[in-house]
């Protein structure tokens, strides 16, 4: 399989449909790099774009998305309830295929050199970047978030790994690195206030009330481990929200996440009443939500893709997926749109057959 490299880049702007498009037209000027994704938020003011391609062509479009977003978006002027540091507030990439994690790893390091030299924007390495264990995850890094990050940067601890050793008004700084594929699944909920959904995000998260990363060896002190989680109102939906980043599905599933956090939501006398994905999941979480459905409801399955006879209502695989985890509850799900396998290959990146992301 040819090398594949995915960028992920969180930009702190959900509300200027222009700048959005402009950051979508640079990650596209670039041959051999397909957009797979948008996810816009004008309530969490973010957007969050998915693309992946050839690896150089890909860290080529990053540095010019990054420089569209330090020129288009002016942090003293933005506003939302998402934790962030920056324009462009954190930059992951995921090797899928065909490239190891060191090589990646080289590659983002000299991207990294060159945003803080040609745009002057302070950048932290993370995750497999990362160069000090105190600052390897992103809530590490973000703790204080751009309010705070003028006096945070004084700090030598805090010195960025790149870039200017002062602080950027106007562009805040970045947040870059090579990490595992990860799911992003929000969770929304009726019945339930915003003091209690942040409890019980002390109680789902692996670190528990402690919030800091744990040791390797250490027993997660939350219900999920490899699950970060905050509790949050989400003005797009008028309602509280479990905010999931699922560090290794897997550990841990949306499945396994939603199960837990419907037992508490229960606990708490609310109830789910949807779910939505940020960006794209490996078809396998899908899959796997929909036997549990389907088993759940007496249906006998057969071969990968999931032939059912005897479930109640006769979904498919896919639609017993959706409907477990509560997938279209508030908008629709379109599995072509979101199952990442799917937009893989509808974009020409897979020459050959694929079983399944197993980044």
């Amino acid at each position: 399989m040819k090398p594949l490299l995915e960028c992920i880049p969180n930009f702190s702007e959900g509300r200027n449909p222009e700048t959005i498009a402009a950051l979508a037209q640079a990650i596209e000027s670039v041959p051999g790099v397909a957009l797979l994704h948008q996810d816009v938020s004008a309530g969490a003011n973010r957007t969050v774009m998915t693309f992946a391609g050839q690896p150089e062509a890909v860290i080529e479009a990053a540095y010019r998305a990054l420089k569209t977003a330090a020129q288009r978006i002016d942090m003293r002027r933005q506003a939302g309830v998402h934790p962030r540091i920056g324009a462009t507030d954190v930059c992951p990439f995921v090797p899928l295929a065909g490239i190891e994690v060191s090589e990646a790893v080289a590659l983002v390091d000299a991207l990294a050199e060159r945003v803080g030299k040609e745009l002057h924007i302070p950048v932290f390495l993370y995750e497999e970047n990362a160069t000090q264990l105190h600052r390897k995850t992103l809530p590490q890094i973000r703790r204080g978030e751009y309010e705070g990050l003028a006096e945070k940067i004084k700090d030598p601890r805090w010195k960025p790994d790149y870039g200017p050793q002062t602080f950027n008004a106007a562009t805040g700084a970045t947040v870059l690195g090579v990490r595992k594929l990860l799911v992003a699944f929000n969770i929304s909920l009726k019945g339930i206030g915003l003091e209690a959904v942040r409890e019980m995000a002390v109680r789902l998260r692996e670190t528990g009330a402690s919030g800091r990363q744990l040791q390797e060896g250490e027993a997660p002190r939350g219900l999920l481990p490899a699950v970060r989680v905050i509790g949050w109102y989400q003005p797009d939906y008028d309602t509280a929200q479990l905010s999931m980043n699922l560090l290794d599905y897997h550990i841990t599933p949306p499945l396994t996440a939603f199960l837990a956090a419907e037992a508490l939501t229960r606990e708490y006398g609310g109830e789910i009443i949807g779910s939505e994905l940020i960006g794209l999941m490996p078809e396998a979480c899908l899959l796997e939500a929909g036997r549990y459905f389907i088993s759940g409801n007496k249906g006998e399955i057969s071969g990968n893709k999931g032939e059912i006879s005897g479930n109640k209502g006769g979904f498919s695989l896919q639609e017993a997926g959706i409907r477990q985890l509560k997938l279209d509850g508030q908008r629709p799900f379109l599995p072509d749109a979101q199952i990442l396998e799917y937009r893989l290959r509808e974009a020409g990146l897979l020459d050959s057959p694929f079983d399944g992301i197993e980044a």
